[in-house]
């Protein structure tokens, strides 16, 4: 892929629908609804036929094993560090609460994912299919037990048990579908159709926008201004601490340039969308998770990721 068109992926994909989903919040046709169910569009449409496609025409071999583990290492580090900063940045436990889950939620799948399919193709998307596998575990069987802890609290009262059903048999688990779907095919030795293979590139950008339009049609910096300040250290813990622990280990077992650059790609991610989703479904405090989730979004597009980019490039 000539660096040019990577270069145009990079502001088309990724920041390009950002800024539409803000303007969408100044008009009154489409409402919250609307872009609530493009998001239940990308979890169970796109990214499933994207998991299956991938999977379908990549190689496995022994190191990516390691895949699915440094996707977990991916959320310790930052939380390691998170939980020491909470209590002497906020007295609030929902304060602290929200603070932990934005350093912990990393935005790997969507932002990730685009950044390393622009750099290596499919490839490079298939790694990070691996790298978020256990992804719904740590969000549903950690951190909202974790975000329910913090609730309970600073409010002194009892919640809602967790059912382990509905947090292993979920349909956000689609994805996950699709990839062991992709290895069967994979290794049944069912040629992947040439048709087939020309929806791929597509998917993806499609598959950006309906992840990235609703996020920024979310964006309110009114409410969130006040947090900025509180929470600018998450940029030393996302851009900083996270992606050279993580390379270290993963440099321990791991020799294919490609995967590395990947790993490294992937720890730089900001904060997640799913953590204003769990911060606010478990009533913490969703100024905190938005503004983090803005700031850390907004110093990966302008300068984490350009920076990554003109260096694997060369």
């Amino acid at each position: 892929m000539d660096i040019s068109v990577k270069a145009s992926y990079f502001v088309i994909d990724l920041i390009l629908p950002l800024v539409v989903g803000y303007f969408c919040r100044f008009q009154n046709r489409l409402g919250e609804d609307f872009f609530n169910r493009m998001i239940v569009v990308n979890i169970l449409i796109i990214y499933p036929i994207l998991s299956v496609l991938s999977f379908w025409n990549m190689r496995l071999d022994f190191e990516l094993i390691w895949l699915p583990v440094l996707g977990v290492v991916m959320s310790i580090i930052p939380g390691l560090f998170a939980f020491p900063w909470a209590k002497k940045k906020y007295a609030d436990r929902i304060d602290q609460g929200s603070y932990i889950l934005a350093a912990i939620l990393s935005n790997i799948l969507t932002l990730g994912g685009l950044a390393v399919f622009i750099l290596y193709g499919e490839v490079g998307y298939a790694y990070t299919q691996l790298v978020v596998l256990f992804g719904n575990v740590i969000l549903f069987m950690f951190c909202y037990p974790l975000a329910q802890y913090f609730y309970q609290s600073g409010q002194k009262e009892s919640g809602n048990k967790i059912s382990l059903i509905s947090v292993l048999f979920n349909r956000n688990q689609l994805p996950v579908l699709g990839l062991l779907f992709g290895v069967i095919l994979y290794y049944s030795e069912i040629p992947r159709p040439a048709m087939l293979g020309n929806l791929f590139d597509p998917l993806v950008h499609i598959g950006a926008w309906t992840a990235l339009i609703p996020v920024g049609y979310s964006m309110d910096f009114t409410e969130m201004k006040k947090y900025w300040r509180g929470t600018a250290d998450l940029i030393f813990i996302k851009f900083v601490a996270t992606p050279i622990l993580t390379y270290a280990f993963a440099k321990l077992f791991i020799s294919d340039t490609v995967i590395l650059n990947t790993i490294i790609i992937l720890a730089s991610t900001p904060t997640a969308i799913n953590t204003v989703i769990t911060v606010k479904l478990h009533n913490l405090n969703i100024n905190i998770a938005m503004a983090s989730f803005v700031l850390t979004t907004a110093v990966f597009l302008l300068v984490v990721y350009p920076i990554i980019f003109v260096c694997l490039s060369m």
